[in-house]
């Protein structure tokens, strides 16, 4: 346990530092808001530069699709339409259980405003005990509980895609629907992997939003607290003291040594927190991700959306970017999911609330297999020491 006598002594020290630290940040933001006014001033110069030497940068720098002064009301969402999203969580396989295997488990949530329709609130249990799903990682060099992860994120697209053609076929296409999902859309843990792995967790998820455009209803990844700094990783070319912005030529590639690392460890939503008001949302920019290379026609742009409580990252696909009426019913609608749940999209917390798995799902998970390996015969169950151990420590 702490020992918050001696934790007390360092409280002091911490407060100073982050007293300093508030004090930096406003220089900061001051001198943020001063080159996005001058680098407005020359962007076609820097998106030039940017287009003939972005295969040189040595960070990740967006795209500006539109002026970066842009500042966009956004109006009140349909009083009659349908939110739906999925979230997933997993029990991860441990050699000390009674059997190794793991399970994922996709909370679905289906919101109706407007339309005198119940609510569709319930998840999806997936156990995954074959070896085919516990050792085909292995051959990539990936542990089997990070395999589990990224198979999670295909249950979470291909179930919300599901949801998608079922709430479309009941609806019919009239109605406003959005389809939001609790993080970024841009998968950059995929990037390492090798190509046979990647095969396996992209193309899924990328049929799945295919399904969703087909029926017209747009996809949102709603970033809370981002710490993303890809907008401003643009404004590092107005800062750039060469003519050629050749990082590994002039700055061998350390980008946190370079001269343009004068915003730094600024965030994009600290700056457009700055520049926004209530309801209104930033310029679009297109991320430069590597790991979109894959995406084929599914590229991701974002925006900053003044949501009320913070500024939130709001990230859609290239098709939704593409038809005016669905970029502001998509962002509309998350107003309004974020209003109704007073800071934070409601169907998002719903969804999550749904595919969380608690320690006493997990013990009723096992209780449950004992069962049935005791009913087909097996002897000798039980869990390892190690863990009987600890389920009955006597401190």
């Amino acid at each position: 346990m702490l020992d918050f006598n001696k934790l007390a002594r360092q409280m002091e020290g911490i407060s100073q530092h982050l007293q300093d630290e508030a004090t930096a940040t406003q220089k900061r933001l001051n001198r943020a808001r001063e080159t996005l006014a001058q680098a407005g001033d020359r962007l076609d110069e820097l998106i030039s530069s940017y287009e003939q030497w972005s295969s040189h940068f040595s960070f990740n720098a967006a795209f500006p699709i539109e002026p970066l002064d842009t500042v966009v009301d956004i109006q009140s969402a349909e009083p009659v339409h349908t939110v739906i999203s999925t979230d997933g969580s997993q029990m991860a396989p441990s050699h000390h259980e009674i059997a190794y295997c793991y399970l994922i488990n996709t909370g679905r949530v289906v919101l109706h405003y407007g339309q005198n329709l119940a609510p569709l609130l319930d998840s999806l249990p997936e156990a995954f005990y074959r070896p085919e799903d516990l050792y085909v990682s292995r051959q990539w060099g990936i542990r089997t509980d990070e395999w589990m992860a990224y198979r999670r994120t295909v249950s979470e697209a291909v179930v919300l895609a599901e949801l998608g053609v079922s709430v479309a076929s009941e609806e019919g296409g009239k109605l406003p629907k959005l389809a939001m999902v609790d993080g970024s859309l841009i998968y950059w843990h995929l990037d390492p992997l090798p190509v046979e792995a990647r095969d396996r967790i992209l193309p899924p998820i990328l049929e799945a939003w295919e399904t969703l455009q087909q029926h017209r209803i747009p996809l949102v990844g709603y970033l809370s607290s981002s710490r993303s700094g890809e907008a401003l990783n643009f404004l590092r070319l107005a800062h750039c003291p060469y003519p050629e912005p050749n990082c590994g030529s002039h700055c061998g590639g350390q980008t946190d040594k370079a001269p343009c690392q004068v915003l730094q460890p600024l965030r994009d939503s600290s700056v457009w927190g700055s520049l926004l008001q209530p309801s209104q949302r930033s310029g679009l920019w297109r991320s430069s991700a590597r790991i979109l290379e894959q995406y084929r026609e599914q590229v991701v742009y974002f925006c900053y959306l003044h949501v009320g409580a913070e500024i939130a990252r709001v990230e859609v696909p290239e098709w939704v970017v593409k038809d005016a009426q669905l970029l502001e019913q998509a962002l509309s609608v998350t107003l309004s999911q974020v209003a109704k749940g007073y800071g934070y999209p409601v169907a998002l917390a719903e969804a999550h609330n749904q595919a969380v798995v608690r320690g006493g799902d997990r013990h009723r998970f096992f209780v449950l297999l004992e069962q049935q390996m005791i009913k087909s015969g097996l002897k000798n169950i039980g869990t390892s020491y190690k863990e009987a151990r600890k389920r009955g420590s006597i401190a």
